[in-house]
């Protein structure tokens, strides 16, 4: 799901620490909760160790202590196999975000592409299933961002399908994708469940986000239990972490890493 074609078995995950000013993060979609810094910095370190125990090499993102939001780091890249294309995040003050990111992936050997002024992406918005792209066209991703990423994923070998998000602040705050390709999302913040050629809907709005740990694992927040299940009971093993605080933030499993297949 994640990089197709890619002549690479490796399993990487950056991740990044939460910053001391992580309660003053973004919210759009969401009433404002307090969060418990010292709770998030557990859940942030049981997450982490879970991509750990599933087989995955984590590798930290140098912390950014004053950018509330750079704990979800997943929206400042996304990368195609050996490809990493370097977002330009939607909300002013989280593009001094992405130069902690583009050091990470230079250090791991991928090329580089980056999203140019004035186009806007978040990664948030990018869901790879197979070699189609589907990117959410929403509050933090323009119609020229887009446009760019498109330009750029063609060559690579993928196609990318625009998909309106009115509902959720990201495309993966309302879908995300299980490893035989069916989507799965919560029905009343997908604007459109016919865009997607599988589409499987879940009971909870937590319950929309897995990350893919390979063909037969998903990681899944522990909020969802019933999503949870359903999930099983597809087939799948699914490893739950709870990450209660990320969440009163709009943030989900996927925004708290990237991976590299």
């Amino acid at each position: 799901m994640e990089s197709q074609g890619a002549p690479t078995s490796r399993k990487i995950a950056l991740v990044r620490i939460p910053a001391g000013n992580l309660s003053e993060g973004l919210i759009t979609h969401i009433e404002r909760e307090a969060v418990d810094s010292e709770l998030a910095d557990k859940q942030w370190d049981d997450y982490v160790a879970a991509l750990s125990a599933a087989g995955w090499q984590t590798v930290e993102v140098a912390s950014a202590d004053q950018l509330a939001d750079s704990v979800f780091v997943e929206d400042t890249a996304v990368v195609f196999g050996d490809t990493a294309v370097i977002t330009r995040p939607g909300a002013d003050s989280r593009r001094p975000e992405i130069a902690g990111t583009e050091a990470a992936l230079r250090a791991q050997g991928l090329r580089l592409e980056r999203i140019e002024e004035p186009g806007t992406l978040d990664g948030g918005d990018v869901l790879k299933v197979g070699d189609t792209v589907y990117v959410g066209r929403g509050g933090r991703t323009n119609a020229e961002g887009i446009r760019q990423l498109r330009a750029l994923a063609a060559p690579l070998g993928y196609t990318v399908v625009a998909v309106p998000v009115t509902k959720a602040l990201h495309l993966k705050t309302a879908v995300t994708a299980l490893p035989d390709g069916t989507v799965i999302g919560y029905e009343p913040i997908v604007d459109d469940p016919r865009i997607f050629q599988r589409f499987l809907p879940v009971p909870e709005a937590h319950g929309t986000a897995v990350v893919v740990l390979d063909d037969q694992t998903v990681l899944m927040s522990s909020s969802a239990p019933g999503s949870v299940a359903l999930v099983e009971d597809l087939g799948y093993t699914v490893i739950q972490v709870d990450i209660s605080e990320f969440e009163k933030l709009e943030g989900c499993v996927t925004c708290l890493s990237i991976r590299i297949r």
